[in-house]
């Protein structure tokens, strides 16, 4: 069974390589982004990948809008996987889809900042373009629509995990205390943290990281090939 443990956000190649010796199955690389500051520039991240290569996949997480300018930083960097997190028109998704067939392509869902209905519409127009979807949390204080910190409401995530074709990633709040209980919950095809993984100065903690993915896997080995909603497929 495949299924994707990811950590979002590193500082460093040497965290990187931490977060790959602790089982992360992807590191995601946040840049160009609409609200939070990159955790580091283009030129690092691009080394960053380069040395989790055979280690981890990596995926660029962006709100970038333009299908062209996502698919070039995407092959700056070389990464194998994006997260559009933003609103990437949908013939724009297309068109990324088209000129990077190989790529593997997640969109957001961002739970609480439209109703789920709304999500489910979109996710189901995005279906043929993409290879997973995952749910993220709305913070409506900082209107920030990732790496709040704070979980959404299971329930929407879960319906979505059964209802959609395609496989989904859970992220919004997750930790090494909460991870089993989410997976058992909604059922997905994967999980996603962020800074549930760090420390007061912001840095992937090690024991944080190592205790996320032992829980991740305890909790998707125990379940039925039947339990999860969809498997990932690698490209």
């Amino acid at each position: 069974m495949t299924y994707v443990v990811q950590v979002a956000g590193v500082c460093s190649v040497d965290e990187g390589l931490m977060l790959a010796a602790c089982g992360a199955t992807h590191v995601g690389l946040p840049l160009r982004l609409a609200v939070h500051r990159p955790d580091v520039s283009e030129e690092q991240a691009r080394d960053i990948v380069r040395a989790l290569s055979g280690r981890a996949e990596t995926v660029l997480i962006t709100y970038l809008a333009d299908a062209l300018e996502t698919l070039a930083l995407c092959r700056y960097l070389g990464v194998s996987g994006v997260q559009l997190h933003g609103d990437m028109p949908l013939g724009q998704v297309r068109l990324l889809r088209q000129a990077a067939p190989d790529l593997f392509v997640i969109k957001s869902l961002v739970v609480g900042a439209a109703p789920e209905a709304d999500i489910f519409a979109r996710a189901q127009d995005h279906a043929p373009l993409v290879d997973a979807f995952l749910t993220d949390t709305y913070d409506p204080a900082s209107g920030a629509t990732g790496a709040t910190g704070k979980a959404h409401d299971w329930k929407v995530s879960e319906r979505l995990a059964q209802r959609l074709p395609r496989p989904l990633i859970l992220a919004g709040g997750l930790n090494p205390d909460n991870v089993a209980q989410a997976i058992q919950a909604v059922r997905p095809a994967g999980v996603d943290a962020h800074t549930g993984l760090e420390d007061a100065q912001g840095r992937k903690d090690e024991a944080l990281v190592r205790r996320f993915v032992a829980e991740a896997r305890r909790a998707f080995d125990s379940m039925p090939a039947a339990g999860l909603a969809k498997d990932i497929e690698s490209k």
